[in-house]
């Protein structure tokens, strides 16, 4: 049986390779010089889907990095960021709260999509042994691709909040997909680590599965509290250091990758981040992906900083700077 809790060493994964790029830039052209060599696919009406976060959450990815992502890239240029309301009540509950969260983060250079705003739909969940379907906002029928563009962090319940997060929990709709995801017998939050992952990736899996090869990963490894952005103020302050930004087709690998880089760096460094993943069971989330055929926990590293090429996770985290130390609660 699979244990959640556990980190799978490279040399223990078997399977085919993916390619994760990466860039140590963080900035809005860090985005871009990864994004640029994995959006082949990311054609027609493009929803953004990232984390947009609690009120005055200062750990998000930048709204000016992304308003400069969507004004220069090409594929981008009609794009709408998207988003779904939550399961619990607060700021992000209902859409006209939602909106006036939106504004206060700095989201209102454009129009976000709330996905349920008009109802639900539902996707098949194929192999799932939770769901047989997933219910997703309505508007997500209105896109041809996806792009997913993903702060990783630590989470409260998950370990870590990576591309399937982003899309398992942040697709489904606010009121009944995410109860099912979350909620054991409807209105309770008492599904247990494992049980969760598995929620979680499946309802990715209807959403990806749904949009075939139109979709691709982006994830910035920057100001990772241990806490998910849906903390806002209240997340744990920021004591991992930045890595920087790793781009992929592969929603497994890019996810694999945030880990092992993580697990890369030193005891000190990665302390506090590691503790969370272990004790949530957050490495279920991969070893579930994996098991539904979701992409490969084996890849090639590619350093774009350096002519494309290929280096070891070591090699990556070797010469990070000092701890961010960022404390959202003051």
């Amino acid at each position: 049986m699979t244990d959640g809790s556990r980190y799978i060493p490279y040399d223990e994964r078997t399977g085919a390779e993916s390619v994760v790029y990466f860039t140590r830039d963080l900035s809005a052209a860090g985005i871009m010089k990864v994004f640029e060599k994995v959006n082949g696919n990311i054609t027609g009406k493009v929803a953004i889907k990232l984390h947009t976060g609690e009120p005055k959450g200062p750990n998000i990815t930048p709204p000016s990095w992304v308003k400069e992502v969507m004004e220069k890239e090409p594929c981008l240029k009609d794009a709408r960021i998207v988003e779904t309301n939550t399961f619990y009540k607060g700021d992000r509950y209902t859409t006209e709260d939602h909106r006036k969260t939106l504004a206060i983060n700095g989201w209102d250079f454009t129009e976000v999509d709330i996905m349920d705003a008009d109802g639900t739909i539902t996707l098949p969940v194929n192999g799932g042994k939770w769901f047989k379907e997933m219910s997703h906002g309505s508007h997500m029928l209105d896109y041809d691709s996806v792009f997913v563009l993903t702060h990783f962090k630590g989470h409260t319940m998950g370990g870590f909040g990576g591309s399937n997060k982003n899309i398992g929990i942040g697709c489904a709709d606010g009121h009944v997909g995410k109860m099912w995801i979350h909620a054991k017998n409807g209105n309770d939050w008492g599904v247990n680590e494992e049980e969760l992952m598995e929620k979680i990736t499946e309802s990715t899996k209807a959403t990806i599965d749904h949009f075939g090869k139109n979709i691709t990963y982006v994830n910035v490894m920057r100001n990772m509290s241990v806490s998910c952005d849906c903390e806002g103020v209240d997340a744990e302050p920021v004591v991992t250091p930045n890595v920087g930004i790793l781009a992929s087709s592969d929603i497994l690998a890019i996810d694999q990758a945030c880990i092992d880089l993580v697990y890369a760096m030193t005891e000190e460094e990665h302390k506090a981040l590691v503790e969370r993943i272990e004790t949530r069971h957050g490495h279920r989330q991969l070893s579930y992906m994996k098991e539904l055929g979701m992409g490969n926990d084996r890849y090639k590293l590619i350093d774009t900083d350096n002519g494309d090429v290929e280096i070891t996770q070591k090699e990556a985290v070797k010469d990070l700077k000092p701890f961010v130390r960022i404390d959202a609660r003051k």
